[in-house]
């Protein structure tokens, strides 16, 4: 099932909200961080979810539709 256009807006401008890596972008955090929640588990909710689409999105290579999303909309 694809994201709608709303949540990836919405995940282009989410920053984590706690930890090591708190106030960076999810989509930029480490991957090695996002497969470590991958092996352990995402938090429930909607930050779960766009956690799980962090990693799909870096599995496959597609972070820059992200960080090009964040830049069409800053302007």
């Amino acid at each position: 099932m694809l994201p709608d256009k709303q949540f990836l807006i919405d995940l282009a401008h989410t920053k984590m909200p706690y930890g090591k890596y708190k106030d960076r972008y999810l989509i930029d955090l480490p991957e090695h961080y996002i497969v470590w929640y991958n092996s352990k588990g995402f938090p429930k909710g909607k930050l779960g979810d766009m956690l799980r689409q962090v990693y799909e999105l870096k599995l496959n290579g597609l972070e820059y539709l992200i960080r090009n999303i964040r830049a069409q909309s800053s302007k």
